[in-house]
């Protein structure tokens, strides 16, 4: 067992921050797989841009004196916006940042606090890029793992089993981005191309949320 492991059902705002370390590390090591899934119907940009992104999370988050969960999403959210670029950084900036601009600073984020912020910040996601699920992008993944962790916390699980649930639903949005074409961005243009092949951004939010359910079940019990 880690020393660090609590029994808790909360996370305070260090927790969060190490929390997201490990998401960014996970994003960085896996840049290869996500380019070389959007070179076959996307840019080819998207694992350089996310790697960019994380590994600036990783440089410049540690240092962050959290007084708040919220804190810590809103500086997570900037590092990507100031340094991915193009929408990817505007939509993954947006993930972390609008579902806590309007709450109040909180030490701690229970299950439900994750699933409220979440879901305020792909409803603002959907407003920002007009895109919805079946349109083959990050909403497909980021849209059944909201509805896991409602579910879950709905169902007063853990925040163990709650992650796990969510990264599992993403894992399922990812493929199913597999079985439609695309309506948005380069790969639009691919048609019935596009069909076997996975979305980039979906397979992004996948890994977040596996890397926040690995980091959950190593570090809680």
């Amino acid at each position: 067992m880690n020393v660090d492991q609590l029994n808790v059902d909360q996370l305070n705002a260090d927790q969060v921050k190490k929390l997201f370390l490990c998401v960014a590390g996970r994003i960085v090591i896996n840049e290869p797989y996500l380019t070389e899934i959007d070179m076959k119907i996307g840019d080819g940009d998207h694992g350089t841009g996310m790697e960019l992104g994380f590994k600036a999370v990783l440089e410049q988050l540690p240092s962050l004196e959290a007084e708040s969960v919220e804190s810590v999403f809103q500086e997570l959210g900037r590092i990507l916006l100031d340094t991915m670029g193009g929408a990817s950084g505007v939509l993954f900036g947006t993930m972390f940042i609008s579902g806590v601009i309007r709450r109040k600073p909180s030490c701690c984020f229970g299950l439900s606090d994750f699933a409220e912020s979440f879901r305020v910040s792909l409803n603002a996601i959907m407003q920002r890029g007009k895109a919805r699920v079946g349109d083959k992008t990050m909403v497909d993944a980021l849209e059944p793992a909201v509805a896991a962790l409602e579910y879950a916390a709905f169902q007063g699980l853990t925040i163990h089993e709650g992650f796990s649930m969510a990264a599992a639903a993403a894992k399922k949005g990812v493929e199913y981005t597999k079985e439609i074409k695309a309506r948005f961005g380069r790969a639009k243009y691919y048609g019935d191309k596009a069909i076997g092949l996975q979305d980039a951004g979906a397979t992004s939010v996948w890994l977040i949320f596996q890397a926040m359910s690995d980091w959950v079940s190593n570090n809680l019990i």
